[in-house]
């Protein structure tokens, strides 16, 4: 834990790492609240879908714009106006929410608020990088920190909105995700002392973004946001076939558990010399993990096998983002986060409603197969490219000299 604690006691780091652990809730909330919100105004779950889907996309396509804005003018800008327009989309959607409005305006609502989502999590990383930025050795201490609060929100997030809008009031989840997202973004934007420096400048297109790598790591990152939303499903669909249903959620926290176990140790290891190895066993272990899911013969080993499984994640995301870190010029730092959690939220989505299909057609333990096929994507695309040695930071232009 003294890993932990050295890079908290930075100036600024465990105000801005606290403070951003709020302004991701909508992460974990948002999509789930609108799902529960639009399906008990309306009785249909085919509605409740599509509002979610519609902010779902919108978050991933609009999440690389706000990174590079982010990148050009300074987050406290970037995450001031964001935050605006987010509380607005969520007021937008719960007022044609509660008004029995259709489409397309609740689907435009919807989209408001996902396009203008904060994007926190791409922001709060590349802040480390640049608190670390003479101190690279104690990077992956900060990512492996970020892995586990991220699962703190996954573990936290469902749980709230879900008692929030059944046992309060339906409104109550979703604008509590808004007023996270909202005040979490604004108390983030005024920490300007930790702020990347930049230049106000239009990015300098001659400095690379680096897709050699990014582009794998985004092509591995939907195999692993695939392997999330599949998961999700399978898990509630194998509980229900077991008449445990009301045990789902309980499983996924499990999961989610081992995740983030696993994070809190990978965080006091020493950082490797090269991430693309650690990503490579880490999204090849993750779906061998997979494979006993096909024969596992009830509850309880079910569960552990899935604590095995949520023991990779954090891993796997920890040696991701520090691949990215590594190869990325720090002028377009955030963008190309921003560009990996888009890949792994299409990824949710794409897996999600893959796997329904299957599990449909062909019942819950076929439906384990596309999270096995997803992370082995993400562990063939990790094993086969290799990046370019990276060019020394000290030869990496000063953002301000832009």
């Amino acid at each position: 834990m003294r890993s932990y604690v050295a890079v908290l006691r930075l100036p600024g780091a465990a105000r801005f790492s606290a403070t951003a652990l709020v302004a991701r809730l909508p992460s974990s909330m948002a999509a789930l609240g609108i799902v529960l919100l639009v399906q008990e105004r309306t009785g249909s779950y085919g509605r409740a879908g599509l509002v979610s889907a519609a902010y779902v996309l919108a978050l991933a396509l609009f999440a690389p714009v706000q990174g590079r804005l982010a990148d050009r003018w300074g987050q406290g800008r970037v995450l001031t106006v964001a935050g605006g327009v987010f509380a607005a989309g969520i007021v937008l959607l719960l007022g044609a929410v509660e008004s029995g409005l259709g489409g397309p305006w609740t689907h435009a609502a919807a989209a408001l608020a996902g396009a203008s989502t904060p994007q926190v999590g791409a922001m709060v990383r590349s802040r480390w990088a640049h608190v670390l930025r003479d101190d690279r050795d104690r990077l992956p201490t900060a990512f492996a920190l970020e892995a586990v609060l991220d699962e703190v929100v996954f573990i936290v997030g469902p749980v709230l909105v879900t008692f929030l809008t059944l046992s309060l009031h339906p409104l109550s989840g979703l604008a509590a995700a808004g007023a996270a997202g909202t005040l979490g973004g604004l108390a983030l934007a005024v920490q300007r002392r930790t702020e990347p420096t930049t230049s106000g400048a239009p990015i300098d297109r001659s400095v690379p973004m680096g897709w050699s790598v990014l582009a794998p790591v985004m092509v591995a990152a939907v195999g692993i946001g695939t392997m999330f939303g599949s998961t999700e499903v399978v898990v509630v669909a194998f509980m229900t076939d077991l008449d445990l249903r009301g045990w789902s959620g309980a499983v996924l926290a499990v999961w989610a558990a081992g995740s983030l176990v696993a994070g809190v140790l990978t965080g006091a290891l020493p950082p490797p010399t090269e991430p693309v190895v650690r990503l490579r066993w880490t999204t090849l272990v993750l779906a061998a993990f997979f494979v006993p899911t096909f024969v596992v013969p009830g509850a309880g080993w079910f569960t552990a096998v899935m604590f095995a499984a949520g023991f990779m994640i954090a891993p796997t995301l920890i040696a991701a983002m520090t691949v990215i870190e590594h190869h990325v010029n720090p002028v377009r730092l955030t963008e190309a986060m921003a560009w990996t959690i888009t890949a792994l939220s299409a990824g949710v989505a794409l897996g999600a409603s893959v796997v329904g299909m299957v599990v449909d057609e062909m019942g819950p333990r076929a439906g384990f197969t596309v999270p096995l096929v997803a992370a082995s994507l993400a562990a063939a695309v990790a094993w086969t490219f290799h990046p370019r040695p990276r060019v020394d930071r000290a030869l990496v232009p000063d953002p301000s000299t832009h």
